[in-house]
């Protein structure tokens, strides 16, 4: 178990990536703390980690509020006795064309995606630093590393991510923590639902014609499944994983090479 006695955070855990995320560290021997705003479903995964036998407790946090973050801080470390991982999945998608976003959709994706990634980590890095180990991965998109059509907004949300986390990967490279991203392609989560039903709805294609369009979008014809990026990101966790620092990972089975 490469976990063994590590004590992790995963934000955005009450499904998909996320909670595929805190299985796969659970598996490793890491005690969890599952945190997103949907409490019934934190609650269901933190229980079913109970029963695989791991220490596991769920938080329900808004990742846009201060207030929630800092609670969450708290309460993680009380439960854990420290954190030493971090995984901040939380976010939200959107696409429109630049005339029909709204500032209000546009502050909401950076509020989540952005700002949330950076309260989490400002809230758990010092303890990390104290302890003179730590990981932090980000969850950020192929978006991040590229731009397509119709995603301005949360492509240049996922840009900012990545950014960050070159960023701080440098401010920290010397005192024994890493912090890294991870850029899935489509994955197979309730987010690729929504983008499948949007371009349905937007285009005279079937559901099944869009979901064709999304396995195209990779080199090896398919969506991916949530627990491909949790084995990336264990990886990252891993503490052989060292030298490992202010990488962006890419998971799309070869479209970007970066």
């Amino acid at each position: 178990m490469i976990l063994e006695g590590k004590r992790a955070v995963v934000t955005g855990g009450g499904r998909g990536i996320g909670a595929a995320v805190a299985r796969a560290l659970a598996a490793e021997g890491a005690a969890v703390v599952v945190s997103a705003r949907t409490g019934e479903q934190i609650e269901a995964v933190a229980a079913e980690l109970r029963g695989g036998g791991a220490r596991a407790a769920a938080v329900a946090c808004d990742v846009t509020r201060e207030a929630d973050v800092d609670a969450l801080v708290r309460q993680a470390t009380d439960f854990l006795g420290g954190v030493d991982v971090l995984v901040n999945n939380a976010g939200i998608a959107t696409s429109a064309p630049l005339k029909a976003v709204t500032l209000e959709e546009w502050n909401r994706v950076f509020a989540v995606n952005v700002t949330g990634t950076f309260l989490c980590t400002r809230g758990f890095l010092p303890g990390m630093l104290e302890g003179g180990w730590g990981r932090v991965v980000n969850v950020a998109s192929v978006a991040g590393k590229m731009g397509a059509a119709y995603i301005s907004t949360y492509a240049a949300s996922k840009h900012a991510v990545i950014g960050f986390t070159r960023s701080l990967a440098v401010e920290v490279a010397a005192r024994g923590v890493t912090v890294n991203a991870v850029c899935p392609g489509y994955v197979a989560t309730d987010m690729t639902v929504e983008s499948v039903a949007r371009i349905a709805s937007k285009t005279r294609l079937t559901s099944e014609e869009a979901r064709r369009k999304l396995d195209e979008a990779s080199p090896q014809r398919r969506i991916f499944e949530p627990e491909e990026v949790a084995q990336q990101v264990l990886m990252l966790c891993d503490p052989r994983a060292g030298g490992v620092n202010g990488q962006s990972i890419v998971i799309d089975g070869g479209a970007v090479q970066a």
